[in-house]
Parts: C-alpha cells; structure tokens; sequence
C-alpha cells in the first residue's frame, strides 16, 4: 500500500507540469491567466462531481464543511493563486525553473508545518538532514536558472 501512495505521490508530481503548459495554452488562447484558471477550476470541478455521482458519494456529508472555521476555506483561494501563478510564470520561466521554484517553495512550508505540527500535521523534528535537503533543491534551482 505505501508503494502505492508514493507511486501516486509521484505521478501527480509528474502531472502537475503538464497541468502548467495546458492550462498555459488556455490562457493564451482566452487572453486571461486568471480565465485559465476559471475555466480549468471548472472542468476539474465538473470532473469530481462526475466522479462523486459515479461512486455514490453521501452528499449530505458535505455539508459538514459549513461548520468549519472560515480560514479552513481559504484552501480554495490558495489553489486558485497556485493555479494562476503557475499559468503566468510557466510561459515565462519554462517549466523546468518554475517547478523547481514551485518544490523548494513546497519542502520550506513542508518542513515549517512538520516541525510546528499545522493543521494536524504530525509533528517532524528539524534536522540537518531537512536543511541539507532544502538546500540541495534551492542548488538545484540555481543550477537550473544559471543553465
């Protein structure tokens, strides 16, 4: 089962460019990043709803989301600014540079919710072992930004 989840844990990984040059060509072809992003947030939206009729999902289980905190909805807004951002600097910085940006931006916030234990994340001691990660995907990026 753990083969699984970091099998699958790559392929998205591996998703997520491609995701970035097709919402890409959406935007240049609408004019508009943030169109892009609507109309990609759209699809995906038409995708899971699809997906939750065909497995039956108890729908009345939503709504136990409305009694979360309000802060707990900014996941939306947050996915959103991803998904823009990415439409915009792609094109810009290719996808190579932006990904990398896009990772070591993702293992800082990962190591500080680790540590800090956020939003129920199990607790992670900081190690040097951590920082010497960061730091040779921070040396990556550069590699790739002077090459």
């Amino acid at each position: 089962m753990k083969f699984f989840l970091l099998f699958l844990a790559l392929v998205a990984g591996m998703l997520a460019p491609l995701q970035a040059g097709l919402n890409g060509k959406i935007g240049r072809a609408v004019g508009d990043p943030v169109y892009a992003a609507l109309i990609s947030f759209a699809v995906g939206s038409a995708a899971l709803f699809f997906y939750a009729v065909v497995i039956r999902v108890d729908f009345y289980s939503i709504r136990q989301a409305f009694g979360l905190h309000w802060s707990v909805w900014s996941a939306g807004f947050l996915g959103a600014f991803y998904v823009t951002a990415v439409i915009i600097l792609t094109p810009r910085l290719g996808a190579t540079l932006t990904f990398g940006l896009v990772v070591a931006g993702q293992m800082i916030m990962a190591v500080f919710m680790d540590y800090y234990g956020l939003l129920g994340v199990p607790v992670q001691a900081f190690s040097i072992q951590r920082l010497a990660g960061i730091a040779l995907i921070t040396a990556g990026v550069i590699l790739i930004r002077k090459f």
